[in-house]
């Protein structure tokens, strides 16, 4: 059992940390509808713990999608201008109050970075790893073929290798 909680260390690359208060789902008719957590961006996911020394986060969400900016109508008091919100279309939103106005300020502008670069590593890639495929699909397939040469008919295994990777009619062996 000792292997399943996973310290905050291991969480991938932890890019900001510290106490935030996390504004609960269903405020409770006595408790403060604000509550302390121990909150951890890495590189991929948001996580909020009861406290620093917690092992097993009370929550965590992919941080990918959503989107930070400072909110000050999540509160009537003197900290409103603390509180920032993550937002994300069909998913559950999450609102916070950091310590202070800068502190906010700067988880806000720590995720934003994150989902910027976030977005620029996934966009491009994408695209580039398309055309990559396509050229290491046909080098894969022809290496496959050279080394089953020895055992199967090559003009069959060919084109079987072909069919598999949806080669375009221009592209088909003249030998048809």
């Amino acid at each position: 059992l000792e292997e399943i909680p996973r310290p905050i260390q291991d969480s991938g690359n932890i890019l900001k940390q510290g106490y935030l208060e996390k504004r609960s789902r269903e405020p409770s008719f006595f408790g403060s509808e604000w509550h302390k957590r121990w909150c951890v961006l890495t590189q991929g996911h948001f996580l909020y713990y009861a406290n620093e020394k917690s092992k097993q986060p009370r929550g965590s969400f992919p941080i990918e999608r959503y989107q930070a900016h400072l909110d000050p109508r999540l509160r009537k008091d003197s900290r409103k201008k603390s509180c920032f919100q993550l937002l994300c279309p069909g998913k559950r939103s999450y609102e916070f109050t950091a310590p202070s106005p800068a502190e906010a300020q700067d988880w806000v502008e720590q995720i934003q970075f994150l989902l910027k670069d976030l977005s620029s590593l996934t966009i491009p890639c994408e695209d580039e790893d398309e055309d990559e495929d396509e050229d290491e699909d046909r080098d894969s397939s022809n290496s496959m073929n050279n080394s089953q040469n020895s055992t199967l008919n090559p003009e069959e295994e060919g084109l079987e290798g072909d069919d598999i990777y949806e080669v375009l009619p221009g592209e088909l062996p003249n030998s048809q």
